[in-house]
């Protein structure tokens, strides 16, 4: 089972995260997933995270003990979820947005500079999938490919599968 938990504030897509690639695992890898969410009672700004369990087999308690990943894109997810990753657990962060003295593996990308460069730093959770993807290997790059459609607004559908092969090259 894997155990990966996304962290932010809201209005950077932390929830959308974990529905997509739970989506990309359960419909199109034939996998198991489970998606929790928590967010504080502010609508953005507030802290948020989802948290995703994928497994070959059926999953019988559907929370994260203890992360295999952590992605954080602010300080104040990292901040908080960083003592409940596995002492060989991999931590992954906006480089420009997380500062950390983690003695755990360390993985940087700046998400939002490279979401900004696309045009608009709405992307850069779906960057950040792209990277994660290619890291964690969760779920196959083709079941990405047709779950981001389904989860983001129809207008909105090219700009996030170029953003996702952003994050994904650049892993």
């Amino acid at each position: 089972m894997l155990e990966i938990r996304f962290a932010g504030f809201g209005g950077q897509g932390i929830i959308r995260s974990g529905i997509i690639v739970g989506r990309a695992a359960s419909i199109y890898d034939n996998k198991y997933s489970t998606m929790n969410q928590a967010f504080g009672p502010e609508a953005r700004g507030g802290a948020c995270s989802s948290q995703l369990l994928i497994s070959d087999k059926k999953i019988l308690y559907p929370y994260i003990t203890r992360s295999d990943y952590l992605v954080a894109m602010s300080q104040e997810g990292y901040s908080k979820f960083e003592s409940e990753v596995k002492d060989d657990g991999v931590l992954i962060i906006d480089d420009d947005l997380v500062n950390t003295d983690s003695t755990k593996k360390v993985l940087k990308i700046p998400s939002t500079r490279i979401a900004e460069e696309l045009g608009h730093r709405i992307f850069a959770n779906v960057v950040m999938l792209g990277y994660v993807i290619r890291v964690t290997k969760a779920v196959s790059l083709e079941a990405m490919r047709k779950a981001i459609p389904e989860s983001v607004p129809e207008r909105f559908v090219d700009k996030n599968l170029k953003a996702f092969e952003k994050g994904y090259e650049y892993a």
